[in-house]
């Protein structure tokens, strides 16, 4: 409880009353002696209204105030958070109220102030952006009530619990369900292919069309038809794909907002969402974290929303990447033959171990390592070289693109595929080259 600027404002006034009273006496100019008396009087008159408001202030009632939240937050995005604030009183009364609200959460708006009427709520709100993902409590809502006289102001810190989550931004994802898919994922800038070849699924018999291959023609439906029947192919169905996430301290490098983990992360589930309605099976294993976690592929719609909720609070550590181990695990845990995608940063002194891992990898799955580069050293590429400082980074920059570029044609030579990619182009870049195996029949 604190001294509100009304009480501030009388006791210095009865002080400034006070000290000309003091003056004057001082000078010997003769004053009423009454004066002196009322002067003592309003000041005591004042304390003991101070008080008795006081102790009205400590048995006012605690306002009500409930919290709306969105079911969920997406990472980056502004969302609103609603306050609805009511009271008992029989007076209107005016509120400062200030949330609490959970570190990794940027806010604006905060403090606020509302008016309430007797017999009715209040509400208002506040903006909430997300930083980090995860999980996130709300614990008290602080509010400064004024005491009636208006003389004192009581904080009073409010149990208000909720708990949300903040998952990875997929504004874009959910709205290209609104567009068709070809015209989504060319906005997004992912390049389709035409299909060559009939290396595909069967999918059904219809009449013969121009421009159709001669090939395509089923000759036995079109004997019995007596009419060109051909026979109409989809991309294959049913197979499975798994993201080998390195989840260590490669992966911490920032690029603008987002860290290299949060860009990787995002186009894993991106290509998730387009598998899945491609009819394939999206599994996750990741390694090298403080809780490596494991989801064994699977179909339908549900699957990105489980995958969702198995990596929402999904965060990077400080520890070193054991690509051998991350694959024996995987080896152990999954039969079946799989496309598996290990996303990484890959630098030139884990070559050896990298190889050795992908080498046995591939033996049993199709990999394809994805290569995050830093978005800098393209900068630094394109940078004039004008003093001794600028010529010696770009020297040393070229020397690592270098090393990459062999580890690169390393791991090419012993099957797997790799694609280099900066992060903030990795899920343009991920889904294109999906989408381009998928239409060649050759995943």
């Amino acid at each position: 409880m604190k001294p509100s600027r009304l009480l501030l404002i009388w006791l210095a006034v009865l002080l400034a009353i006070g000290t000309l009273l003091g003056t004057v006496q001082a000078l010997d100019i003769p004053t009423p002696a009454s004066l002196s008396a009322i002067s003592w009087g309003l000041l005591l008159a004042l304390l003991v209204l101070a008080l008795l408001d006081a102790i009205r202030l400590q048995r006012l009632p605690s306002p009500l105030v409930r919290r709306q939240m969105p079911g969920s937050l997406a990472l980056g995005r502004w969302s609103e958070v609603r306050l609805q604030v009511s009271h008992d009183f029989n007076e209107p009364v005016t509120l400062e109220i200030f949330d609490h609200v959970p570190p990794g959460l940027n806010f604006e708006n905060l403090p606020l102030t509302v008016e309430l009427q007797p017999g009715q709520f209040s509400e208002v709100g506040y903006r909430l952006r997300p930083l980090n993902r995860g999980h996130f409590t709300f614990g008290h809502c602080e509010i400064n009530l004024p005491s009636p006289l208006g003389l004192w102001s009581g904080k009073r810190l409010l149990e208000v619990s909720d708990e949300i989550r903040v998952y990875p931004d997929f504004a874009k994802l959910y709205g290209g369900q609104l567009l068709a898919v070809d015209n989504w994922l060319s906005q997004l800038g992912v390049r389709q292919r035409q299909r060559r070849g009939q290396g595909l699924e069967f999918h059904q018999l219809r009449e013969f069309r121009e421009g159709d291959s001669l090939r395509q023609i089923d000759w036995k439906a079109t004997a019995r038809q007596r009419t060109p029947i051909a026979r109409e192919y989809q991309d294959e169905r049913d197979q499975q794909i798994i993201f080998l996430l390195d989840c260590g301290r490669q992966m911490r490098s920032q690029d603008g907002e987002l860290s290299h983990f949060d860009h990787a992360l995002n186009a894993c589930l991106l290509l998730s969402y387009v598998a899945l309605r491609q009819g394939d099976a999206v599994g996750l294993s990741t390694f090298a974290g403080d809780q490596p976690r494991y989801l064994a592929p699977s179909k339908g719609a549900g699957q990105l929303n489980v995958l969702l909720n198995a990596v929402y609070d999904l965060a990077s550590s400080r520890r070193p990447a054991d690509y051998q181990t991350a694959v024996q695990q995987l080896l152990t845990r999954q039969k079946r033959r799989a496309l598996v995608i290990l996303v990484t940063n890959l630098r030139d002194e884990e070559q050896g171990e990298l190889t050795n891992a992908v080498q046995h990898l591939n033996r049993q799955h199709q990999v394809l390592v994805v290569s995050l580069r830093e978005a800098t050293l393209d900068q630094l590429r394109q940078t004039p070289v004008q003093t001794l400082p600028e010529a010696l980074a770009y020297c040393g920059m070229v020397d690592y693109l270098n090393a990459r570029a062999e580890l690169h044609e390393r791991l090419g030579a012993h099957g797997a595929r790799v694609l280099d990619a900066q992060p903030g182009e990795l899920s343009a870049a991920l889904v294109t080259q999906y989408l381009c195996w998928k239409k060649a029949g050759t995943l």
